[in-house]
């Protein structure tokens, strides 16, 4: 806007100006002209001898380079008889008769020729005779100085214009540069990065944002550590209860069904305790890599643990495509976890007797595990995957299918709700065998790019 704004403005002044310089540089060409006219009429006052007129056009200045000539009228009455009338040239002429018979009624005027112009000045003689004095003005005299000119304004002008832009530019970067130092804070908050903060410098407007964007980042951190506190607080709490339960567990004897009532008993105790150690933690080791596992491993064990509760529910089950070891970029106990949660809606929001089949499918860079049931489906898929909203009943907290959204994307995956051929709901889980890390590491930098261009904001999916 700057450059565009100085332009106009040299352009303004600059066209002009170049015009006036040229008109100058003609009106001092033709003034000249007129002065070397001037000078060879005291000769033609006192006499029109064409011997006197040669010497005093070849003294003069113009005539010396042959820039002069003087068109005499002459009466000879003796030989051509009374009142006729003949004329001569002294010096070399440029113009026609009818130029110059235009000239002999008494008004200067001023006639192009070939290479430049000629001024044609009347001179008195005496009653009705006129003598006409031409002088030739080259182009390069009439532009003389003129290119100069030009290009003298053509560098003050780009002088000028490089002047404003530098200075613009210099101006423009204490309002640039902190919403760029704002803008990729932001990014880099919104990547998880919560130590992240702003220098607060620039104009007003962008002190209070950069106020404002440290004093939220202060909060979030306060927000989250007091909900991993609350977290762990609450989950320690049910330790006494744990504690009560695994007790009268180990009293009932022996039996499948005691063992399987045990075994529920220690792996809730195991979930429990990492539910504290990842609620107490700080962040800190939130980047160190995952192992991953054996996602048909972990299928065919959670499987193994639900059947037992199918049986006695009368649930026909269908387990497909586990056979083979797949390893997935996903901790073991978080692909668990998501199993666990897709395994438990059926069981809560299906009436017993109700079919369900888990079908496991591999491509080339994605593993896809199907949990689908003969139900009555999921009347709203995409609210279901909305945290808290649940997937529909009473008793659903709204927590089971974001844990298996939140696994499904650590690795740059999705998760879909549908129908499936039982008739009732399906969930697909698709889990990057890549791994979400370098998709994530990719959208950083085109964010980072995008941050440094201010061509747009890109979003971040955690």
């Amino acid at each position: 806007m700057c450059l565009a704004v100085t332009v106009m403005v040299v352009l303004a002044f600059a066209v002009p100006l170049a015009l006036v310089v040229r008109e100058l540089a003609r009106d001092r060409a033709f003034a000249d002209a007129e002065r070397q006219a001037a000078q060879i009429r005291p000769a033609l006052a006192i006499t029109t001898d064409r011997d006197r007129l040669e010497r005093a056009v070849a003294s003069s200045q113009a005539g010396e380079v042959g820039r002069l000539a003087v068109h005499v009228p002459r009466t000879d009455g003796a030989r051509e008889g009374a009142g006729a009338r003949t004329a001569y040239v002294i010096g070399r002429a440029r113009t026609g008769p009818r130029a110059v018979e235009a000239a002999r009624r008494g008004r200067s005027l001023i006639t192009a020729v070939p290479g430049g112009y000629a001024l044609l000045q009347p001179t008195a003689l005496g009653a009705g005779e006129f003598a006409v004095v031409e002088v030739y003005v080259p182009h390069r005299a009439v532009g003389n100085g003129v290119t100069t000119s030009w290009l003298i304004l053509a560098g003050v002008g780009l002088a000028l214009v490089a002047g404003s832009v530098a200075t613009a530019d210099r101006l423009g970067q204490r309002l640039v540069r902190p919403a760029e130092r704002l803008a990729r804070a932001a990014a880099e908050l919104g990547e998880g990065r919560l130590g992240v903060r702003v220098r607060e410098d620039g104009p007003a407007e962008l002190r209070a944002a950069a106020v404002a964007f440290n004093s939220m980042a202060d909060d979030i951190v306060r927000l989250l550590a007091g909900e991993r506190e609350l977290a762990a607080d609450l989950s320690h709490r049910l330790r006494t209860p744990l504690t009560v339960l695994r007790l009268n567990a180990a009293s009932l004897g022996d039996g499948p069904a005691a063992e399987q009532t045990r075994a529920a008993v220690a792996q809730l105790e195991r979930e429990v305790d990492q539910l504290i150690r990842t609620a107490r933690e700080d962040g800190r080791h939130k980047d160190r890599p995952v192992l991953g596992c054996d996602a048909c491993e972990v299928v065919r064990e959670r499987m193994a643990f639900w059947s037992a509760l199918a049986e006695d529910e009368g649930r026909t089950v269908r387990l497909a495509g586990v056979e083979a070891t797949v390893r997935v970029p996903v901790a073991r106990t978080e692909l668990a976890a998501a199993l666990d949660a897709l395994l438990g809606n059926v069981f809560r929001h299906t009436p017993e007797g109700t079919a369900f089949a888990v079908d496991v499918h591999r491509s080339e860079d994605a593993l896809i595990v199907l949990v689908s049931d003969a139900g009555p489906g999921i009347a709203d898929p995409d609210g279901a995957l909305r945290r808290g909203h649940g997937a529909g009943g009473t008793g659903s907290t709204g927590l089971g299918l974001d844990i298996v959204r939140r696994v499904a994307e650590s690795t740059g995956g999705d998760v879909r709700i549908g129908r499936s051929v039982l008739g009732g709901a399906e969930v697909r889980v698709w889990l990057s065998l890549a791994g979400g890390g370098g998709r994530r590491s990719d959208r950083r930098r085109r964010m980072r790019r995008r941050v440094r261009r201010l061509a747009g904001r890109g979003r971040v999916r955690h």
